[in-house]
């Protein structure tokens, strides 16, 4: 029996505005592939490109969205962009975003994210690093990812930006952020999430506490090594269709926002294409981290924020 093939749909926020489940990503992408790979992308279908600032290829995509709205019927409100801010950026988000609008070439963008949530020093470039190849953050006890997600929220009233959110962050500090009473509570958090590192935990939470997730590196980063992992290879030759495909149904039919990226034009016309998965498909998948449990992304700061909150300071 052939796969059954799934649209694209929407996931609701908790301000009410609605996120396209499948993105393009586009870190790593140079200026040129970046653009062609965005236009790509709208062309086929995706109406949701994710970029970040210390990416940099906000032109890039600025220029092939803006490209794109001018070739089409499509509407600018019918699409949803989404950037990030830099550590390094977070004391002064109002202009960070405007820098940011300006290369995008946008008046406002769908989604604007902390990146991660320690803060960088500033002065110094992107991702400052000391003499022994550390990046530079400031003590959370001085400047915190709470004290710039207040700061964050503001760029909503003025309309910078429909919806914000926060990278790279554990139970612990999302529980703080929704606990803590002056601020909105977060709209979507994105994080690397794949077969190898499911995050059940975290996605679970967030579903309980009306938070959408955004899975990145849905193949497992560069050189996509999921995409070889047997029982992913089995459930795909099942199907007749790619593993990617698999990954990409996976994280989707589990409620999260698959972020796949691709500079190739067919594999970025396949990555929109979802099948529907039987229980055991999600059973298998959902265990592989059973066997094998591994994260790609881990940036190199003297403090781990992932698996610890303590050096973090209590909030009321």
């Amino acid at each position: 029996m052939p796969a059954k093939i799934k649209p694209v749909e929407s996931l609701k926020l908790n301000n009410n505005l609605s996120i396209p489940n499948v993105a393009l990503g586009t870190w790593k992408a140079s200026p040129d592939d970046c653009y062609n790979a965005v236009m790509t992308a709208l062309k086929c279908g995706y109406t949701h490109i994710d970029t970040a600032r210390i990416y940099r290829n906000e032109v890039s995509v600025g220029r092939a969205v803006n490209d794109f709205l001018k070739q089409s019927d499509v509407k600018r409100e019918d699409l949803f962009i989404t950037t990030k801010i830099s550590p390094y950026e977070f004391q002064d988000p109002e202009n960070a975003i405007l820098a940011s609008l300006e290369r995008l070439q946008l008046d406002y963008v769908d989604l604007y994210l902390m990146h991660h949530c320690l803060a960088e020093v500033t002065g110094e470039g992107i991702m400052p690093r000391d003499e022994n190849g550390f990046r530079k953050h400031i003590p959370p006890e001085v400047f915190s990812y709470v004290d710039a997600y207040r700061l964050l929220q503001k760029l909503v009233s003025k309309g910078y930006t429909k919806s914000i959110g926060i990278c790279n962050i554990n139970v612990p500090k999302i529980q703080r952020l929704l606990e803590t009473k002056d601020l909105i509570p977060p709209a979507v958090v994105q994080c690397e999430i794949h077969p190898y590192l499911p995050q059940h935990d975290l996605v679970e939470f967030c579903k309980a506490n009306n938070v959408v997730v955004e899975a990145y590196s849905p193949f497992g980063s560069t050189g996509a090594p999921l995409l070889d992992d047997p029982d992913i290879v089995q459930i795909a030759q099942k199907h007749d269709v790619t593993p990617a495909c698999i990954a990409v149904s996976w994280a989707v039919q589990r409620g999260t926002v698959a972020l796949p990226k691709s500079t190739t034009a067919e594999r970025i016309k396949a990555n929109i294409i979802l099948i529907e998965l039987d229980g055991d498909d999600m059973d298998v998948i959902d265990n592989i981290h059973k066997r094998i449990t591994k994260r790609y992304l881990e940036p190199k700061w003297k403090l781990n924020v992932y698996d610890s909150d303590a050096d973090f300071r209590p909030y009321t």
